[in-house]
């Protein structure tokens, strides 16, 4: 029975998509979880190790917070959401994007981005076709998804992310699933180590910090995953996307040259990319020569 199903899944590309669209939603719901409370999470783990380095308890019972507990509320009034108001999306359209006890508005980032999460599966999903390499092409692509919108949000890159997702980019590549092995390892120290560079080059010549460490282990993640040979298009894209954004905002909506723009978002954009159209690009590049 499930050989049969794998079967007409490998032979189907479009019903593999579809269906990996459909669990994007799911996916892209717990996503919503993850951004929003895992820096949340960070917090109260920095505040109790902050409480235990000056010799004090804290208090003594601590409500359970994770990614499973409590369970999700509204954040207006606290009321809990029940099953049949976290279907994805269609439970945001039924609501008309209110809570159904105060009637506080409900962001519409969580239909979107639990929309973008299914269109990115889906798409995933039909370009590298049923196997392996799908299954962690899909693992990066949330992980992108989540780190991105946590750095909008907070200017944060959590290791609780950034360092597994380098472990696994090793892991798979230890089959030749995206790039040989070596190329991997040569890609996460090369990720880090480039944009460490830049990072001291800019602090020694301004006096400033002009990005965070987790951009550096962001890279590496990426490197791990792609391959040395993918980075200084990853860094060019990345670059080139947060030169024309931070111009807008600076112009368009008046934002200050001093106000910090995250990083981490571009880096993810210029990540995907290369996940997908990386190798086709490359070609092109070198058949100019």
């Amino acid at each position: 029975m499930f050989s049969s199903f794998t079967v007409l899944l490998s032979a189907d590309p479009q019903l593999f998509a579809i269906i990996c669209g459909v669990f994007g939603l799911l996916i892209g719901s717990f996503l919503n979880v993850v951004i929003h409370r895992l820096p949340k999470i960070m917090e109260r783990d920095w505040r109790a190790q902050c409480v235990a380095l000056q010799g004090g308890d804290g208090p003594s019972v601590v409500a359970p917070y994770n990614l499973m507990v409590p369970r999700s509320a509204c954040i207006s009034c606290g009321r809990p959401i029940g099953a049949l108001e976290n279907i994805p999306v269609l439970s945001y359209a039924w609501l008309r994007g209110k809570c159904a006890g105060c009637g506080a508005h409900i962001s519409v980032r969580y239909p979107l981005v639990e929309v973008f999460t299914a269109l990115l599966s889906a798409f995933t999903a039909w370009h590298f076709g049923f196997g392996w390499a799908v299954v962690g092409a899909l693992l990066l692509v949330w992980a992108l998804i989540a780190l991105t919108f946590i750095d909008f949000d907070t200017q944060l890159l959590p290791d609780d992310i950034t360092l597994p997702l380098l472990w696994l980019g090793l892991l798979f590549n230890l089959n030749d699933i995206f790039v040989p092995l070596d190329q991997a390892v040569v890609g996460a120290i090369m990720g880090y180590m480039v944009l460490w560079s830049i990072y001291w080059l800019f602090k020694l010549v301004t006096g400033k910090e002009g990005m965070g460490y987790g951009d550096f282990k962001l890279l590496a993640a990426i490197g791990a995953w792609l391959g040395w040979k993918m980075l200084p298009l990853v860094i060019l894209l990345s670059s080139f996307i947060g030169a024309l954004v931070g111009i807008a905002l600076i112009i368009l909506a008046r934002r200050g040259r001093s106000v910090p723009i995250p990083f981490g978002p571009y880096l993810a954009g210029g990540g995907l990319v290369a996940l997908i159209w990386g190798q086709p690009i490359l070609q092109a590049y070198l058949a100019g020569f």
